[in-house]
């Protein structure tokens, strides 16, 4: 059966806050100089914000720019950051405070604690009031190039396949998305952004990528407990195993808190769990003081793209640009990645609508570089640059006390940048070498089990379908990475999709692909790099009412 298309101007591929940025300003520069311009995009999830995890504390300079009126719009932002505070917590009881002249990249003041799905939510409103078509549900599942190897778009996945890839009752054809310019905005690790640098070599001349896997639960607590605007970060207890983890607690609105935990996927340990560092940090004193009393709604995770610039791509390529996380513009010192992801989509539409507007179109849209190197988001982001090198050579007290030179009183203005050459999955060390690590079981008031977590993220996937998990030698885990590092997929998974189990007296490698989170760090971890994460049906995945 053969696939219908549809021309635009332009595609985007997710609906996240670089790619619904970069649909209003090139709409809104359409609009104001009355030029048609054709614009969609597309999302994977079942609806705009299904698949949107952040902390979230907001930086508002972006959402000025892009809507100076954005309070008389509605925009969802109206938690304003009360007040900071930064603790070190020695052990699961203590805990010092730490002024924020020492962290200045946690300084929060006339930021706003949100929901970054219901941002996203909002923007996409904006976007379809401008004459954007937004559709949801659909997974770009598939690059679509010219003849001469520039990218002409993308196809949507095909729906009612089943395990086997035979046609079920159901079945439905993709769609192929033709543009002249295909903008990539899928976030951490996209698994066509990942195609794309690949492909065109995007990166040979970057440092490699480096991440973090982010949890986040939203509970609500005791109306007395609660502080809206209170912003608290955590560093210490429990990552006392080389890992420089950071944790945070945000009161936002209607007596609900986000309560979040990162563990850089640098760590070497293969026994350590991210999943079970999050439940353990839970039972400090200082945040279970917090929650206790309360109840956990919502759960999730997602894999955060950290590298800083030495690790960032290419950004244009024949045929369109790569944007956000799809890109790397997170600014991981400051733990913020929303208002830089919309500040990459801004300048991509500026510089999409004055290619368009040209007489001659360039197929690789190199001004994109200089119009970001030319931002004061560029300028942020340099100013940060040498914060993960110091925590990862250094760690956290001795990196932390350098950072702080470097940016409290240098202003990021060191003269070296450092290099950080080694990828994560490389760093695993042999589960012989190193420790094991004993995690306390989850008392499910405070702490909780990886499936009726997931059960909170209301992560669904039509069983019947082939699995998107896809290994490219399916001997690997068990024959390699089983007896190296105790097949490290069981706990850096934080969804229990990856299982050791017995088949026929011998340990088989069992994957459970609906229980995905679609979080992307099994991609990155694998030691083997055997894993290779693509899309399912599309509106599979998790569905995140408010995160």
């Amino acid at each position: 059966m053969t696939r219908e298309s549809m021309e635009f101007d332009v595609v985007i591929v997710g609906a996240g806050p670089a790619g619904l940025s970069t649909a209003c300003k090139l709409a809104q520069l359409a609009q104001t100089n009355e030029q048609e311009i054709t614009i969609c995009v597309v999302e994977k999830g079942s609806e705009v914000g299904a698949h949107i995890l952040s902390g979230a504390v907001l930086d508002p300079r972006s959402m000025n720019e892009l809507f100076p009126n954005w309070k008389e719009l509605g925009a969802p932002l109206n938690v304003p950051v009360s007040d900071d505070k930064v603790l070190f917590l020695p052990n699961e009881k203590s805990a010092f405070s730490v002024p924020t002249l020492f962290s200045p990249g946690l300084k929060n003041h006339g930021n706003y604690v949100i929901s970054l799905g219901n941002v996203c939510r909002w923007l996409a409103e904006q976007a379809e009031s401008l004459g954007v078509e937004v559709y949801p549900g659909f997974a770009a599942a598939e690059v679509l190039y010219h003849e001469d190897g520039s990218v002409k778009g993308i196809a949507t996945g095909d729906m009612g396949l089943s395990a086997t890839g035979e046609h079920k009752d159901s079945y439905m054809p993709g769609m192929e998305l033709h543009a002249k310019y295909t903008v990539f905005s899928e976030g951490c690790r996209g698994n066509l952004g990942k195609e794309i640098i690949a492909r065109f070599e995007l990166d040979k001349d970057s440092e490699p990528q480096h991440y973090g896997i982010g949890f986040k639960e939203i509970w609500e607590i005791d109306p007395e407990k609660h502080q809206a605007g209170l912003v608290v970060h955590t560093m210490g207890w429990p990552a006392a195993k080389s890992t420089v983890s950071g944790s945070y607690l945000y009161h936002g609105e209607g007596n609900q808190v986000a309560v979040g935990y990162v563990v850089p996927l640098s760590y070497e340990n293969p026994h350590l769990s991210p999943f079970d560092e999050f439940q353990q940090w839970k039972q400090h004193a200082k945040i279970k003081a917090f929650l206790e009393g309360g109840k956990r709604i919502s759960y999730g995770a997602r894999a955060i793209i950290k590298g800083g610039p030495q690790s960032r791509p290419k950004m244009s390529f024949p045929g369109g640009l790569l944007i956000g996380d799809d890109a790397g513009t997170l600014n991981f010192a400051r733990i913020k990645g929303s208002h830089t992801a919309m500040k990459s989509g801004m300048i991509a539409a500026e510089t999409l609508f004055n290619t368009l507007s040209a007489e001659t179109q360039e197929r690789d849209i190199t001004a994109y570089k200089t119009n970001f190197d030319n931002s004061w988001l560029n300028e942020e982001l340099n100013k940060w640059r040498n914060f993960g090198p110091l925590l990862h050579k250094f760690g956290g007290i001795i990196g932390g006390a350098a950072a702080f030179i470097d940016q409290g009183i240098l202003q990021g203005k060191l003269p070296i940048t450092l290099s950080d050459p080694t990828p994560d999955h490389a760093l695993l060390k042999p589960a012989a070498d190193m420790p094991k690590i004993e995690y306390p079981k989850p008392d499910n008031v405070i702490s909780f089990d990886k499936l009726s977590s997931v059960f909170l993220s209301n992560t669904n996937h039509e069983e019947d379908q082939p699995c998107h998990l896809h290994l490219k030698d399916s001997s690997i885990p068990i024959a390699h990475n089983l007896p190296l590092y105790d097949e490290p997929a069981q706990r850096y998974c934080p969804a229990g999709v990856y299982e050791i189990v017995e088949k026929d007296g011998e340990p088989a490698f069992q994957i459970n692909a609906q229980n995905c989170v679609h979080c992307k760090t099994c991609d990155i971890k694998d030691p083997s790099q055997n894993i290779v994460w693509v899309t399912p049906e599309g509106s599979g995945g998790p569905n995140y009412p408010n995160m």
